[in-house]
């Protein structure tokens, strides 16, 4: 990732305990993607950006990277949450 925030680099960390894509500005958890794992199935079922970090982007960015990992991992990608459904209608190389 070379896109930088405000001056600060964003890291991206998966949690796979916690099935969510999270991403850091710094120290702070700035946006994240929620997924519920269903066999070969991983369905993103919440997308949050902390409303001091809006308008930056950052969703997208932690939901392409969420994609993008769940497809190298052989996944199937499910759309429950409104914002990953519009992202995927927007970028057809992510439907299933």
């Amino acid at each position: 990732m070379t896109q930088n925030i405000d001056g600060t680099e964003p890291r991206i960390e998966h949690d796979a305990d916690k099935a969510r894509f999270a991403l850091y500005l710094g120290d702070d958890l700035a946006a994240y993607a929620d997924y519920t794992q269903h066999g070969d199935l991983r369905d993103f079922d919440h997308t949050v950006t902390d409303p001091q970090f809006r308008g930056k982007g950052l969703a997208g960015i932690v939901v392409k990277h969420a994609l993008d990992e769940t497809r190298k991992q052989g996944l199937k990608i499910g759309t429950s949450c409104s914002y990953v459904e519009k992202f995927v209608s927007e970028h057809p190389e992510y439907r299933n």
